[in-house]
């Protein structure tokens, strides 16, 4: 989060909070509270917003206890869906990723797989049926992929991701589900060309992202892309407006561009190239502190 941050231009530092378990089985009112007594007993040193398995309404109930909480509904003085932003967000690293590579920003005509069609996955999928590209998915719930397939019969559900990234013709893959992806097994299959997606932690390891390059498939790094999540809930400490914060989320092509140059220029990954000007910036905050 704090290589994050620095990337997106934001004055934060980086932190996650984690409750172990099922958010299906075992996420209530009374956790969601404790939660939230937890997060208020820092005493600002953390903010808190939703993640993987939380929900708008889930920080409404946090913030009954603890008013460092983001991502809260309009009705309740926040935000609202921060998935929005981190969707446009990508959708702008995915377009700079096509002018870095095709010399055109455009995705029509472009075939895009997307793995995980959840709170950001589908706003993505929006972006690029509104552009002209051809998209599959695949989702482990069943339920995500008839959201999409039913609306716009035009897109492909495919079994699994691994027969996602195995598909011929794909242009673009992008992994939108949980961290991991990019690892041992699915690298040397992947057939996309470039890899841009929402996931946090894609890579499983380093190395990973050498791996990527030395098979010409040019990496979107991660927390650079889908950074508009987290530009959003930032923009709520002070003040929601959303015309700002996407504003700074399509600033996010800019500097998706500036990393490919970097790499270029340094002669390494597009994840190194992210790596050494978030760590710049880091120390530059420092030596103004």
């Amino acid at each position: 989060m704090s290589y994050k941050n620095a990337m997106a231009g934001l004055e934060h530092g980086g932190g996650k909070a984690v409750i172990i378990g099922d958010p299906e089985r075992i996420k209530s009112e009374e956790l969601l509270l404790a939660y939230g007594r937890f997060v208020a007993s820092l005493g600002g040193r953390y903010v808190t917003a939703c993640d993987v398995g939380t929900y708008v309404a889930d920080m409404d109930v946090v913030a009954r206890e603890c008013r460092w909480t983001t991502g809260r509904s309009p009705e309740n003085g926040g935000a609202g869906d921060s998935s929005v932003l981190t969707a446009f967000g990508v959708y702008q690293g995915m377009r700079a990723s096509a002018q870095h590579l095709w010399g055109d920003p455009s995705l029509r005509d472009r075939t895009v797989g997307v793995a995980g069609v959840g709170k950001v996955g589908h706003h993505l999928v929006e972006h690029l049926l509104k552009e002209g590209a051809r998209v599959l998915v695949t989702d482990v719930r069943e339920d995500a992929v008839r959201r999409i397939t039913e609306r716009h019969p035009e897109v492909l559900a495919v079994a699994d991701t691994e027969t996602l990234i195995r598909t011929e013709g794909l242009d673009v893959y992008a992994p939108c589900a949980l961290g991991g992806a990019l690892n041992d097994d699915t690298v040397p299959v992947l057939t996309a060309k470039v890899v841009c997606g929402a996931a946090n932690n894609q890579l499983a390891h380093p190395g990973v992202e050498k791996d990527l390059a030395d098979r010409g498939i040019l990496y979107a790094p991660d927390y650079v892309v889908n950074a508009g999540g987290v530009i959003q809930v930032a923009d709520e400490l002070h003040g929601f407006d959303f015309d700002r914060c996407k504003a700074k989320a399509a600033k996010i092509y800019d500097t998706t561009l500036a990393i490919f140059a970097r790499a270029k220029e340094d002669g390494i990954p597009p994840a190194a190239a992210a790596d050494r000007i978030a760590e710049q910036r880091m120390a530059e905050a420092r030596s103004r502190a």
